[in-house]
């Protein structure tokens, strides 16, 4: 994959990542699920995902905006 199409994907990324960690639609839902309401359980599930792709995003675009040789001579 060239690195602009890689750069758009990981901006979609977090987008996404941004759009919905607010559940504006489950603001009026008074759903309880295992003694918490739903609208909690999105969030734990929401920074779940978002850990995993913020992982995912070191493990592979990181080098872009940090300049790993300064890092590495200290």
């Amino acid at each position: 994959m060239t690195r602009n199409w890689s750069k758009y994907i990981w901006i979609a990324a977090f987008a996404v990542l941004v759009a919905f960690a607010i559940p504006w639609f489950l603001w009026d839902d008074a759903t309880v699920v295992a003694g918490l309401p739903v609208w909690l359980w999105w969030h734990v599930g929401w920074m779940a995902l978002a850990s995993v792709t913020f992982y995912a995003f070191t493990r592979g675009a990181w080098d872009r905006g940090v300049d790993a040789e300064v890092i590495r001579r200290g």
